[in-house]
């Protein structure tokens, strides 16, 4: 790779050599320190690439030998410089480009944060921004063993953190405390209340698999909205069976139940559609207004105009930032924006139409209980036509999920006869008698 490289700068000679005496021509050159490569047999001749240098000195080679040398194409830079040495103003836009590119190299363009969970990358970059850790600083400005003490001095559970420069990438890496993040679970985990799970609808229970708290129902109950599902009251029983006090819990458990729900929703037979003026509309020549934008940093500048005075129009806008290779980021970008004009025309949907749509919604606000858990298994829904709207109305069997949280109410722990017996003898002296 590097000989290819060094003999495109020098510049090359692709010849071909015919007569009767090749092989002594081959051999001259050899002797004399000429250098020929990628040599190949054309029918009675050979073809092969020599230097420019190796050039100039074959011809008393060429005389002794007889052989006849055709140049057939020439190579490297050298050659494409004096194609183009009229053509001023290219290099030195070439050597603008590559100085621009060289300058833009040497700073950063792109901060990427890793490993990071309870934190968002925009909190961690406010905070190295209070550091004057930014995109647009100096590479060699940057210090990545600084950086590293700063985030761990600042967050006590990040317990790892690395900081590397890759091409115009200023990578940061950490690594937290999971023991942490687990001790802070399971304090809250501690501190929680109890919470039963109350009903939030009517229906039949149709499964129920308790994880914490006590099951108030059993497969098969019917149940109406406010009921207690699950208890986050535990009760703590004695050797006697009484009980002596409540261990308190968030109860968490899965239910579902079978019930109906309703369903309509309603299209009218009128819409307007847009129509684009460019395709057919009065006024084609004000159809659309574009531009197109430069952004360099924080400057800005753009080619034409979006502004309008259209009545109904809709706007476009995309942007892509450059970049040279995976990590050399560019702190430019370009887009457009594209503003369209149409005209409100009314239109009546035909029967077929309406169904479709009908049908889609329907379809969709299927899907959407299905991902939330829900199971349909009867569908009494239909389709009625009218003259100014349609309706898809019915109702849905379903079995869903059931309950939600609710803080438990206190309950009072009864007192056991042993309890009654020595109070009534505090009252009526150690031995109750009144001798």
């Amino acid at each position: 790779m590097i000989f290819k490289v060094l003999q495109y700068i020098r510049g090359y000679l692709r010849i071909r050599i015919t007569g009767y005496s090749a092989e002594r021509f081959l051999n001259a050159c050899r002797h004399r320190g000429i250098q020929l490569w990628d040599m190949c047999s054309v029918h009675d001749s050979y073809e092969m690439n020599i230097s420019i240098r190796g050039f100039r000195k074959v011809k008393p080679i060429v005389k002794k030998t007889g052989v006849k040398i055709i140049i057939i194409e020439r190579k490297g830079l050298p050659f494409f410089l004096y194609q183009y040495r009229k053509r001023k103003l290219f290099f030195v836009g070439a050597g603008v480009f590559f100085l621009l590119i060289y300058s833009l190299s040497t700073f950063v363009w792109s901060i990427d944060i890793r490993g990071n969970l309870t934190r968002t990358d925009e909190t961690l970059l406010e905070f190295l921004n209070t550091k004057k850790v930014r995109n647009g600083m100096r590479l060699s400005a940057v210090d990545c063993s600084r950086i590293v003490k700063d985030i761990r001095k600042e967050y006590d559970d990040i317990i790892w953190v690395s900081a590397s420069i890759e091409g115009t990438r200023l990578i940061i890496q950490i690594k937290e405390n999971q023991d942490v993040i687990q001790a802070d679970a399971k304090e809250e985990e501690e501190n929680v209340k109890p919470t039963d799970i109350v009903a939030d609808m009517d229906c039949v229970v149709t499964s129920i698999v308790t994880r914490k708290g006590i099951a108030q129902i059993e497969e098969g109950a019917s149940i109406k909205s406010g009921d207690i599902l699950v208890s986050g009251q535990v009760p703590v029983n004695n050797d006697a069976g009484e009980t002596v006090g409540y261990r308190y819990q968030e109860s968490d458990a899965d239910i579902y139940g079978q019930t109906t729900i309703s369903y309509e929703d309603k299209q009218s037979l009128i819409f307007e559609e847009k129509i684009p003026v460019a395709y057919g509309g009065k006024g084609t020549e004000k159809a659309e207004k574009y531009e197109c934008f430069f952004r360099i940093g924080d400057f800005r500048i753009g080619f034409g105009d979006v502004k309008n005075e259209y009545e109904h129009f809709e706007q476009y806008s995309s942007e892509k930032r450059i970049k040279l290779f995976d990590n050399f980021y560019l702190p430019i970008s370009y887009g457009e924006k594209r503003a369209v004009s149409y005209n409100l025309k009314e239109k009546k949907y035909k029967k077929k139409e309406l169904q479709s749509i009908l049908s889609e919604r329907f379809n969709q606000y299927c899907e959407d209980l299905e991902k939330k858990g829900v199971e349909i298994i009867g569908n009494d829904v239909k389709i009625y036509t009218g003259s100014k709207e349609a309706a898809a109305k019915g109702t849905l069997t379903v079995i869903r999920p059931v309950g939600t949280k609710k803080a438990s109410q206190p309950i009072e722990i009864p007192k056991s006869a042993e309890e009654n017996e020595q109070s009534g003898e505090e009252m009526n002296g150690n031995s109750g008698n009144s001798d």
